[in-house]
């Protein structure tokens, strides 16, 4: 029965990345003299509640508690890779937090800050990854994955573990198990449907900067 509810919500969350795609890429020459503007203003609040939507969308891994493969993860890593380091850690810590509390019932804050890393650290790199331009090719489908492993890295195998630890008193040994195992599934997901967004989106953004250029 869950399965079900899962599924529809999984081809309801595709559309609206679909929709939010096609009503930000229009948004962009409105606000193409602002580094911060209305687009990224939409991308908060459209991200994050995907995101949440997105929270029971996964994949566990059951020979590991409490951890599972997320197409969140990559939905988290395309808005941060392309709107930046601001978007990508306001959807990393809202969509979290708010995930757990709607459907957990409470926030597990070790694993809330560090989705906020990550989005940081991914979308420091926006502009390299040329997203926004069409210049989404080969190499900066390298570039992005080798950043997103290692954003990964920092926020799963590092920073969850001792905040777990720390916050919690969590077991080490289990706590960095539950972070390596969520680094993997995230490198996984974020490396083929991340990457696979992005081209889409870039390809949608080229065409439209290259139409607006000629208007």
């Amino acid at each position: 029965m869950y399965s079900k509810y899962i599924g529809l919500l999984g081809n309801a969350s595709i559309y609206y990345v679909f929709m939010a795609t096609v009503i930000i890429i229009h948004m962009e020459d409105r606000d193409m003299k602002n580094k911060f503007g209305i687009k990224e203003v939409v991308a908060i609040g459209i991200g994050t509640a995907l995101f949440v939507a997105l929270t029971e969308v996964q994949i566990p891994l059951g020979f590991i508690p409490n951890t599972a493969l997320q197409p969140r993860a990559a939905l988290l890593a395309f808005l941060a890779a392309v709107f930046g380091p601001i978007v990508g850690g306001v959807v990393g810590l809202l969509g979290h937090a708010l995930g757990d509390a709607l459907f957990y019932g409470s926030i597990w804050w070790s694993w809330v800050f560090p989705e906020a890393v990550f989005g940081v650290a991914v979308g420091l790199f926006a502009k390299k990854f040329a997203i926004k331009d069409g210049g989404f090719d080969a190499k900066n489908i390298v570039l992005f994955n080798i950043v997103q492993v290692v954003a990964n890295a920092v926020a799963w195998i590092l920073v969850a573990p001792v905040l777990d630890i720390v916050i919690y008193a969590e077991p080490a040994n289990k706590v960095f198990a539950q972070g390596a195992w969520a680094f993997l599934g995230n490198i996984i997901i974020a490396g083929i449907l991340g990457s696979l967004i992005a081209v889409g989106y870039s390809k949608i953004g080229g065409k439209s900067s290259s139409l607006s250029k000629e208007d």
